[in-house]
This record gives structure tokens, C-alpha cells and sequence, in this order.
């Protein structure tokens, strides 16, 4: 057995004593604690702790007569989490982008030294409840009839204090008492209380996972149409109309229930409870809802025409979490930035932070695995003891492995119900194996060892020609992964890498470092395709020819493949137009022969 951190008799005593490990850890941090005073001669005090403010709650009651508010994602996942969240029966409405006026409101009534994505946020949610009053609400109106929703977490980061932080500022602006409802990413799958205004059940995390999804596959597929439409804005326009129509799908659709007579007879069996949830669960697997709704998006984006001859280097990515999600003036518009200045943009989806979380989960059942038999001072021939305890880690396990199983299925049927266009999520397994060499994947906060690994991963998959990674002036995690990745790039002597912290201002500064990687990246590109028309020995102008004259090919969801060691669209649309013209020449030449 491999040593721990218990494996001596000194420990295992004191294990034996306070019957836990964590009892085990508190009492040896408290003895160091107690001889590093008597050494510095110390006199201990008495002192009077902080206690998290006790305010007014949010009851099931109120929900007719409140109204939640939430935001921090891109305009497309919030409108769905806004159908979802209709569906559900509440009163929600979305804050819009945040733009720099939030930013420094967030600086006026929060504390200093705070990262960028709370200035922004903080301020976002003053400047809406300011502008409510302007309308004419009184403060109390306003703090009785309004309630922001927003995730939370333990750290290690300053993201452990963002709760703190939207009271203070609130309280700050002459809203004290504001109410402020926290999402913990550790607390499970059901954080419902019985008379909670917002219950988050099963009904509740279907909805918003499946409104995030839905973003994810939307969001991803519209960055790859856009820097290549024929007629500009037409994008936007449909996806625009689409977005309506997905939002109207997510309001409509009900949570499943029992019905019917059958409902009835699981009611008298005192079944009813377990048997809704396996109905929920099928219908989720089985229902198309949404697979129905994303076809009818399919055909309305795959009528907007495309030009896939037009040379754009691929940048993808990055960072931290809010950074690499928010399209505004948060990240410093970078999105519409590397648009503009000819690049196609490859977006992180949410669906690879929650994928990551699962695998982060199942990796910290897997370590503390037998660390409660140390504890516990379990012999090592009672082997009843280590068999229960083997089965019950490997049935948590069995369930994470699970729930990813499910998470990808339902994610890939709906990127197959749009067109097989967007992406499929990144294998975590792969991103540990790449990531961790460089970042110790046991490293939390933030995103962990994936900013390192997914550099690596984009780059060596021949997946985009420049990695560009977004995060907050000073944020702690990224800063960590920034050092590692010297490390990365001084091993992968090709790539493309470059980190840009936001801070709310300085947008020409970043600009112009993005425009110095992206030229280098665009010589790429174009190389690319010159090596591509090359190898095919036809001319641009033959290709976008019988382009032309094949109409299908103007289309988004035309599929064609990708070349190893070719990244750009551009070069691997050419190399496969090449091919058919070739083989439509010799089905010719085979039919008049």
C-alpha cells in the first residue's frame, strides 16, 4: 500500500481518538496554532466572528410577485435559461451585457482589488436596479420584488467571495436587504428547500442544463457561419429569428408528470415519487422537443450561403470561465474584434466546464479512496469492512461515469439535430493526460489544468492556428496556468499562444497584442492554402467555379473533411473540392467512354 499522509502510529492513534480525518486535521492544525503563539509570545483573544447576514428569504408565496434576475452568459444561453425558466412558472428576466458604466459603478460601491468579472457583474446588477428606480419603483418596491440568482463556490479564489461582494455593493448603492440567491457548485443534484420561491430539483436542472446545451451547440454553430456568409448580417438576422423560436420551444415545454390512470394507481402504491422521476428521466433520453425545434433551425441557418474559399485563420478560445464566455465589453469585445480583423473565432462551450467538474468529482472519490479505514483504524483482514468500502466508492463512481455518459449523449444528439456542424465536447480524460505533465490536475480553482491542456490539445489536433486565452487582471488560477504555459510553449516550438488579462480598460493595448499574434496566424493560413492549391495544381478561381455551379457547396451544413496536419477551413474545403471535381472528370470520361 502506497504511503499517506496517516500511514505512521502516531497518526493512526490520534485518528483512532477523534474518529475522522477531518476531526484529525483540526485538532493538529489547532496545535501548531496554539505552539507557533506560545513561540512568538502571543496572547491569544477572544474575538468576536463574522457571521454571513441573515436576510429576507424568497418563499414559494413571493413567486408570483418576484421577479428573479440572472446573467453573466452569452445573450444566446441566457434567452434559453429565460424559456426554461418561464416553463418552470417563475418571473425572471435576464441583465443585459455589462458594458464599462457597470464596470466602474462596480468599482464606486464595491471594494477595492476585486477582479474584473465582479466589477462588471456587481455593477451590471446596481446600474439595472438604478435604472428601476428612475422608472419610478421605490427602494423597498425594488428589494421586495426582485432577486438575483448567480453561482457560488468555496474558493480558492476570489470567486468564494462574489456573494459578499454583490451585498456589499448593493447595500453600498442604498439597496441593503437586496436579495441574493446562491447556486453552490458543491451542493448535489436537489438544493430545494420545502418552501423555497426557487426549488432546484430535477425539473430545475434539466431545464437550465438543457437550455445551456442548447446555447453551446446554437453559439458554436453560428461562429463558424458567420465569418463566411456571402451577404453580411444575414447571420445574425436568422439566428436572431431562430433564437425566438428556441426560446418559445423552452417556455412551452412542461416538466413531465404522471397522468392518467396509471398516474392514479402509482399514487395509491405510494410510487408516485420515484416513478415521475424515472418518466422525467426518460423523457429527457427519448423526448424531441428539442431535436424537433433545432432541425427547423437547421434549415433556416443552412439558407444562409457561404463562401468556405475565403482564407481565415482559426483562433481559439480560453481562459478563465466568465472571461472566455461574456461577449462584451467585459472581454473587450474580443469576439467581434477577431472577427472583424478576418479570423474565425472557435468558442468554449459550457458543456466542457461541466464535463470538467464531473471528472473532477470522480477524480477526488478515486484519491480518498480507503483514507475513512485509516480513520477508522480498520484491520486490514476485516475484509468486510475494505469490501464495503471498495463498493460503495466504486458505486459513486459508477454514477459520475454515468451521468457523463448521459451528459454527452444528450449533448451529442443535439449537435446531430442541428447539422453535425458544431463540436463535439473535448474527452477530459485526454485533456488530463495532456494538461497534467505541465499543471497538476489536482490543482483546483479556476479552470484548473485545462487552460494548459487545451492549448496543447487545439494546437497539436491540428484544430486552430492560434490559442488566445482571456481572463481577469490578477486572477490567481490563470495566473498559475500562464507560468506553466512557458513551459508549454518552449516544448511546442509552433504554436500560437497568448494571454490577455481584462481589466475593464486598456481595449487598444489588447487589440494591438491580438493583431500581432493574429498576423503571424494568418501567414499560416494562407500558407495553408497555398500549399493546398498547390497540391490540388488548380487555380482559386476553377475551385469557386464549380462552386458555383454545385449550390449544395454554398451551403453551412455541407459536409466535407478534414485534412490531417490542415487547420483552416479554407485549405481543407479546397483539397475536398479538388477531389470531387476530379471524380465528377472521371465519372465523365467513364460515361461517354
Amino acid at each position: 500500500m502506497s504511503a499517506t499522509p496517516f500511514s505512521n502510529p502516531v497518526q493512526v492513534e490520534g485518528l483512532v481518538q477523534i474518529g475522522s480525518k477531518e476531526s484529525y486535521i483540526r485538532q493538529r492544525l489547532e496545535e501548531e496554532r496554539r505552539r507557533l503563539e506560545q513561540e512568538a509570545g502571543i496572547a491569544k483573544s477572544s474575538g468576536q466572528h463574522f457571521a454571513r447576514p441573515v436576510e429576507q428569504g424568497f418563499t414559494r408565496s413571493q413567486r408570483d410577485k418576484t421577479t428573479i434576475l440572472f446573467g453573466g452568459l452569452t445573450w444566446k444561453h441566457e434567452k434559453l435559461v429565460h424559456g426554461a425558466l418561464e416553463s418552470l412558472g417563475y418571473k425572471c428576466e435576464a441583465l443585459p451585457v455589462p458594458n464599462k458604466a457597470a464596470f466602474q459603478l462596480g468599482k464606486e460601491y464595491g471594494n477595492n482589488g476585486q477582479c474584473n468579472p465582479t466589477y462588471f457583474t456587481v455593477g451590471n446588477l446596481v446600474e439595472y436596479v438604478q435604472n428601476l428606480e428612475a422608472k419610478g419603483l421605490s427602494k423597498r418596491e425594488i428589494i421586495d420584488r426582485y432577486v438575483f440568482f448567480t453561482a457560488g463556490a468555496c474558493g480558492p479564489c476570489r470567486f468564494g467571495m462574489y456573494e459578499a461582494e454583490y451585498r456589499l455593493a448593493l447595500r453600498n448603492a442604498g439597496f441593503d436587504g437586496f436579495r441574493v440567491l446562491l447556486f453552490q457548485q458543491s451542493g448535489g443534484l436537489n438544493q430545494a428547500e420545502a418552501a423555497a420561491g426557487l426549488e432546484m430539483n430535477l425539473d430545475f436542472f434539466l431545464g437550465i442544463l438543457n437550455a445551456l446545451n442548447i446555447g453551446d451547440v446554437v453559439n458554436d454553430v453560428a461562429y463558424q457561419i458567420r465569418p463566411f456568409e456571402v451577404n453580411p448580417g444575414e447571420t445574425d438576422r436568422v439566428l436572431d429569428e431562430c433564437m425566438d423560436l428556441l426560446h418559445e420551444t423552452m417556455r412551452r415545454k412542461k416538466p413531465y408528470t404522471l397522468e392518467g390512470k396509471m398516474g392514479a394507481l402509482l399514487r395509491n402504491m405510494s410510487l408516485a415519487g420515484t416513478a415521475e422521476q424515472v418518466g422525467k428521466f426518460v423523457n429527457q433520453l427519448y423526448g424531441d422537443d428539442y431535436t424537433a425545434a433545432l432541425e427547423e433551425v437547421r434549415e433556416r441557418l443552412d439558407a444562409v450561403p457561404v463562401d468556405r474559399t475565403r482564407v481565415k485563420p482559426i483562433v481559439k478560445i480560453t481562459g478563465e470561465f466568465w472571461a472566455q464566455t461574456t461577449e462584451g465589453d467585459g472581454n473587450f469585445n474580443m469576439f467581434k474584434f477577431l472577427e472583424k480583423e478576418g479570423a474565425q473565432v472557435l468558442v468554449e462551450p459550457i458543456g466542457t466546464w461541466i464535463m470538467y467538474m464531473i471528472h473532477q468529482a470522480k477524480q477526488q472519490i478515486k484519491d480518498e479512496q480507503g483514507l475513512d479505514l485509516i480513520a477508522s483504524n480498520t484491520p486490514k483482514w476485516n475484509f468486510a469492512k475494505l469490501f464495503n468500502n471498495r463498493w460503495n466508492t466504486q458505486q459513486k463512481i459508477a454514477k459520475l461515469t454515468f451521468a457523463e455518459g448521459v451528459f454527452k449523449r444528450e449533448y451529442n444528439r443535439l449537435i446531430e439535430a442541428l447539422g453535425s456542424l458544431a463540436h463535439h465536447l473535448t474527452d477530459q480524460y485526454e485533456l488530463q493526460r495532456l494538461g497534467h505533465p505541465f499543471y497538476n490536475s489536482r490543482s483546483g480553482g479556476g479552470e484548473g489544468h485545462l487552460e494548459v491542456a487545451k492549448n496543447i490539445y487545439y494546437s497539436n489536433k491540428d484544430l486552430c492556428h492560434m490559442v488566445l486565452s482571456l481572463k481577469p487582471f490578477g486572477c490567481m488560477p490563470s495566473t498559475q496556468s500562464d507560468g506553466a504555459q512557458s513551459a508549454v510553449v518552449s516544448q511546442y516550438k509552433d504554436m500560437i499562444f497568448l494571454p490577455i488579462e481584462t481589466s475593464g480598460e486598456g481595449d487598444v493595448n489588447a487589440h494591438s497584442r491580438v493583431q500581432m499574434a493574429l498576423g503571424e496566424a494568418k501567414v499560416r493560413a494562407k500558407n495553408e492554402m497555398k500549399a493546398a492549391l498547390e497540391e490540388t495544381g488548380l487555380r482559386l478561381e476553377e475551385i469557386q467555379e464549380f462552386v458555383n455551379d454545385h449550390p449544395e457547396m454554398q451551403r453551412p451544413m455541407y459536409k466535407f473533411g478534414h485534412r490531417k496536419g490542415v487547420v483552416g477551413v479554407a485549405a481543407n474545403f479546397v483539397l475536398h473540392a479538388a477531389g470531387r471535381m476530379k471524380k465528377e472528370m472521371r465519372d465523365t470520361v467513364a460515361v461517354a467512354g
